[in-house]
């Protein structure tokens, strides 16, 4: 049976016009949230009762009030901080470790490999007593790594990011040649070195998904950051932003508003600057695969 030209042409207008109707819709979705939170923010009342799509009157009160009337700077410069460097010490950590998993073997390495993943299965809260109790050890003889530390709730997140860093990375590692390693041996290169000039190169991609995963997940961690950074000068965006509605009487939630926009900056720029290693690691991992 004979189909119509016609019919055939109408049938992928149609979908066509499905496909675009549906991501109008998706996107709308999506930025919607993203626009209440702008109307907010420009809202001069500071209440989320009065906020809408278009407020009335709308200004930049609120993010001056944000600046001048909270150490928010402070906060911004310690959350950027300690997501920085938990991101490139836990990659760090993690490379080397996973180099030793994927390319040795030893005795415990499965077990270790399996101790990894166990403990990753429990939440990082649990061990917030002990965790406490021996910061508070720490803060009579080292106070720089102590509670209301930046250094030692770096090394705390660290820490608590090794573990699932060093299974995806190794999962990676595991699918390079290992005959380029042996290759780099006979011309009389150490481990190290092979580890450095062959693997490093090679596995950008994985290095930069794991550091952009656990930049975004430590700039935005509240819970341990609550526990253990109490002082107005060494609190994090998430513990410094939260502080502002803990008043109900006095919540304003117009400079709560501007400071999660502006959180957000650091994120955008650190996935804007490892796009491309991204992009090319999903492909490659694709085509692996």
């Amino acid at each position: 049976m004979n189909r119509r030209p016609g019919a055939a042409g109408g049938g992928r207008a149609g979908g066509l016009v499905l496909r675009h109707a549906a991501a109008v819709a998706v996107t709308a979705f999506a930025l919607f949230p993203i626009l209440f939170v702008v109307s907010a923010a420009l809202n001069p009342l500071g209440t989320l009762s009065s906020a809408t799509l278009l407020p009335g009157g709308a200004d930049l009160g609120n993010a001056a009030d944000l600046l001048t009337t909270t150490p928010f700077l402070t906060w911004y410069a310690n959350s950027v901080l300690i997501a920085g460097l938990t991101a490139a010490a836990s990659v760090a950590v993690s490379a080397v470790s996973a180099y030793a998993f994927s390319r040795f073997r030893f005795a415990g390495r499965r077990i270790g490999l399996v101790a990894l993943l166990v403990i990753q299965a429990f939440p990082q809260f649990l061990a917030i007593v002990p965790l406490y109790v021996i910061f508070s050890v720490i803060s009579d003889n080292w106070p720089a790594f102590g509670l209301n530390s930046v250094w030692g709730v770096t090394l705390l997140y660290v820490g608590g990011q090794v573990g699932v860093n060093t299974w995806l990375i190794k999962g990676f590692f595991d699918t390079i040649p290992k005959e380029l390693d042996d290759a780099m041996l006979i011309d009389g290169c150490t481990p190290g070195q092979a580890f450095r000039r062959v693997v490093l190169p090679l596995s950008a991609p994985v290095l930069a998904i794991s550091a952009l995963l656990v930049f975004i997940a430590t700039i935005n961690e509240f819970l341990v950051a609550s526990v253990f950074l109490t002082g107005d000068d060494s609190r994090t965006l998430a513990v410094g932003l939260f502080s502002l509605l803990a008043d109900q009487r006095n919540a304003n939630f117009g400079m709560f508003a501007v400071g999660t926009l502006l959180t957000a900056v650091p994120t955008v720029a650190v996935f804007q600057f490892l796009q491309r290693y991204i992009v090319h690691g999903l492909t490659a991992g694709a085509v692996k695969g």
